[in-house]
């Protein structure tokens, strides 16, 4: 029975070839096999599915009710194979790399609609990282979609050239040349679509090859396919096509031009599937999933992180999360160098009326970046591994005027530093020397495996460097563009949006960025220093304004969340449709540009089950001495209405007991939170109290703690209760420390714990959050923590710095209970004020333009 099984079940597969799953069943019975071995069939045909749907890697939320019909690679595709084979030449390992990509484009293809279907129109959304291999992903699921039967496979390449051009070698390399006789292309590395006399010859009976379109977001280009497919649809109505848009959050989402242009490909296509792919999801999200759009409806796939992958997290560091441990997270590697702000009126216009005769001055930050860079070039050179390829971005302006008033600044300092070198310049090499110590003792190599170059080993590769670098000004204008098909490259770029989106700069090590931007998925796309850095993990430095710093920080923790968010979600079985992700507001970033947030511009917060805690602060006496009071003012009237007062002064901690909210109320309105902490909204969170105490009973009664160190006794709340102050030391500022501090942590796991009864030191913070449902379902947590304004950091902490604030500083952490029912939320808006920040937002004019 098991060979006949064997060699049935292998009919069927043949069958899933040319029917759905449940047409293949109906197949079998019609060749009269017996209904046992048909459910048998059934049977391991479901086993594979939910092998499918069960891995824990990709993440996925899937509309109800989607038939899961491929199930992984067959013997006889040709495709896939052919991708793996070159992977596996190229250096990519069977298990993680050719595992983890197996799996993740099988689960993306098994959500796909089975090509043979009558007709479907498929939405989806694949979130990935930033230069993390999403080309390489999409590539392998059109490679198993036309494995199995797809037609049609139009990619959407952003909407500059050079991506363009570059996601069409790429895809030739991989898909074409491996399986040419199976291949026909309307787009070529030169040329993006131009219409074909004869339809016919593409999709005709008779053609039995794949069809490749690679085009840009360029409403000229777009209008021109859609005219064509309008023109061929006796021809589609029986073509499966696949529409990858990679950057989908890029033009795509609410433009007047571009999205209405895909939604007419997609009508001329009666069985199509739309796949977006992006690293920064906040626009796609933020559709109305009601509209005749393209909402992602039908899946959502999140991505892992790869192994070894440089994101905003490893740089920038970022605040925990709710239920996470902060001693856990660390600061980011050392790796960001600033750019004071007097420095960036030299190195980019401040007014557009400032533009036209623009000239760049070289200082001394942006002289030290580049030295750094030719340094970082001949030490890779030493080491000999890794890419072969070493660029350096400077990204100071979207205008190209701009980017092309830098060559000959940067050329002169070439010349310098080749005439200095030549000479044997004494001062000159002790400047470098010293240089090169200081950035490689700041970020030891041991640290990332490596070994450290020394100087005198780099010094004599230096020449070679310096005559090999070309200076390119890449932008949507000029000629001379990055190349890297020609040969290992050393290249000192300067441009805008044709280098910040998708396109890879290969071998980056050294970024200059002082462009100001207003949306999250703009700033997290600007980020090409994210990405895979083998053998120079230990190299790349970024400077940046101390402002774009914390932004990124800010960053990194709104997309830890959201991609958090995505997963839980997930786990709770909510589909797409139904699928809402919170985004933290930050006051100088806009969530998304303000035409994608027409449908998200009200955000909805429930502060139930959640844990929130003050880490940014003022340092002047005023703010901090309006806190002390309004502190002070709370424990007397704790101490006066408190049914139970607990003292624990040997641990430096007292709790008061089922104090009434009101008290907690009267604190709000007078503690003062840092403006740059728009999760610490005292008015939404009052309103939020107030909610649940007329909806549900729930937080009338608080328990209020004071947390302090039990060594010394030195700050009074009140005659009664004095505590030692905490030390929390701040981020290092990398210039002048200004009217600010960021602590990045305040509370710890144990802190939420401080008013159960029982032994919680081993609990987990979900045990707690656990615990905390049982003992207190009700009582909301108030935590007062004193902090000694010096707050010297232990030498470990080496991206910390002393507090140095002009009083000490009262933190505040709020622990809410979990909602036995359903919560009550608060609305606010996802808006900032910009009138104070220096704009530039992407320039979609090329959208719209012949060429771009």
């Amino acid at each position: 029975m098991g060979d006949d099984l064997d060699g049935m079940y292998d009919t069927f597969k043949a069958l899933l070839d040319s029917f759905p799953p449940a047409e293949a069943v109906k197949r079998l019975e019609q060749f009269g096999v017996s209904p046992d071995v048909v459910e048998l069939i059934r049977e391991r045909h479901e086993q594979q599915t939910i092998r499918i749907k069960e891995l824990q890697e990709p993440q996925a939320v899937v509309m109800d009710g989607r038939d899961t019909w491929y199930t992984g690679p067959q013997k006889k595709d040709k495709c896939w194979p052919a991708i793996k084979e070159l992977l596996l030449k190229d250096g990519w390992s069977e298990d993680p790399g050719i595992r983890s990509l197996d799996d993740s484009s099988t689960r993306i293809v098994s959500l796909l609609n089975h090509p043979k279907e009558k007709s479907f129109s498929t939405r989806g959304l694949v979130v990935g990282y930033v230069q993390s291999g999403k080309t390489t992903n999409f590539t392998s699921v059109m490679a198993k979609a036309a494995d199995r039967g797809y037609k049609l496979f139009i990619v959407l390449a952003g909407i500059h050239n050079g991506l363009r051009r570059q996601t069409q070698a790429r895809l030739v390399q991989q898909l074409v040349e491996p399986n040419p006789s199976l291949w026909s292309q309307l787009t070529g590395l030169d040329k993006d679509f131009t219409p074909q006399e004869n339809p016919a010859g593409y999709f005709g009976r008779s053609n039995r090859t794949h069809v490749l379109c690679v085009v840009k977001k360029n409403a000229t280009v777009l209008r021109k396919l859609a005219g064509w497919l309008g023109k061929a649809s006796e021809y589609l109505q029986g073509c499966p096509a696949l529409i990858i848009d990679d950057e989908a959050d890029q033009a795509t989402v609410a433009t007047k031009s571009i999205n209405p242009l895909i939604l007419q490909i997609m009508g001329h296509l009666p069985r199509s599937a739309y796949v977006g792919y992006t690293a920064s999801p906040f626009a796609n999200l933020l559709i109305d999933p009601g509209a005749q759009d393209l909402y992602p409806k039908d899946f959502i796939v999140n991505l892992p992180k790869p192994e070894g992958h440089f994101g905003t997290e490893v740089l920038f560091g970022r605040y925990a999360l709710d239920g996470e441990d902060p001693e856990q997270l660390d600061d980011g590697h050392d790796m960001i160098r600033s750019v004071p702000d007097d420095d960036v009126s030299a190195v980019r216009p401040e007014t557009k009326a400032d533009v036209e005769g623009f000239e760049p001055f070289i200082t001394d930050t942006l002289r030290r970046a580049v030295d750094y860079f030719w340094l970082v070039t001949a030490a890779r050179r030493v080491r000999g591994t890794g890419n072969p390829h070493n660029t350096m971005l400077i990204h100071t302006s979207v205008n190209t005027s701009v980017h092309n008033s830098f060559k000959t600044p940067l050329e002169q300092l070439r010349s310098r530093f080749v005439r200095s070198l030549s000479t044997g310049d004494a001062d000159f090499l002790e400047r470098l020397r010293g240089l090169w110590d200081e950035e490689t003792k700041r970020v030891p190599a041991s640290e990332f495996g490596e070994t450290k170059v020394r100087f005198d080993d780099l010094l004599p590769e230096l020449p070679t460097v310096l005559s090999s670098c070309r200076i390119i000004m890449d932008n949507s204008s000029s000629e001379d563009r990055l190349d890297y098909e020609n040969g290992p490259v050393v290249a000192i770029a300067v441009g805008g949006n044709t280098l910040s989106r998708g396109l890879t700069l290969e071998g980056l090590s050294v970024n200059y960025f002082v462009r100001s931007v207003s949306a999250y998925d703009t700033l997290l796309q600007m980020g090409r220093w994210f990405g895979f850095r083998n053998g120079y993990a230990d190299l790349p430095r970024i400077w940046m304004t101390d402002e774009l710093a914390e932004w990124f920080r800010h960053l990194a923790t709104v997309e830890t969340e959201m991609r958090r968010d995505i997963d839980v979600y997930m786990t709770e079985s909510e589909n797409p449709m139904t699928f809402a992700v919170r985004l933290r507001t930050h006051p100088a970033l806009r969530v998304t540009a303000a035409a994608k947030m027409r449908d998200a511009v009200v955000a909805a917060s429930s502060y139930g089950g959640k844990r929130i805690q003050t880490h940014y602060f003022h340092t002047n006496a005023q703010w901090l001495g309006g806190n002390i009071t309004a502190a002070r003012a709370l424990v007397a009237s704790a101490t006066a209405n408190a049914v139970a007062i607990e003292e624990r002064p040997s641990e430096g901690r007292y709790v008061f007991r089922d104090v009434p909210h009101d008290i907690v109320i009267d604190f709000l309105s007078s503690y003062k939170f840092h403006e740059k902490s728009p999760e610490n909204d005292a008015d939404l969170i009052i309103q939020y109290i107030r909610k649940r105490v007329s909806a549900a009973g729930s937080l009338r009664r608080w328990n209020i703690a004071v947390v302090g160190n039990p060594r010394g006794g030195g700050f009074p709340f009140s005659p009664r209760v004095r505590v030692g102050l905490n030390t929390r030391a701040r981020l290092k500022p990398s210039g002048p420390a200004a009217d600010f501090a960021d602590i990045k942590t305040l509370m710890s796991r144990r802190d939420a714990a401080v008013d159960l009864a029982g032994e919680v030191s081993g609990l987990t913070e979900k045990g707690i959050m656990e615990e905390r449902r049982k003992q207190l379902p009700d009582t909301g947590l108030l935590v007062l923590y004193p902090i000694d304004k010096v707050s010297e950091p232990t030498p470990a902490k080496k991206l910390r710095a002393p507090l140095n604030a002009e009083e000490d500083v009262i933190g505040v952490g709020l622990v809410f209970p979990e909602p036995r029912e359903a919560d009550s939320t608060v609305e606010g808006y996802i808006s900032a004020d910009l009138s104070q920040v220096p704009i530039e937002d992407e320039d979609y004019g090329l959208l719209d333009g012949e060429d771009a």
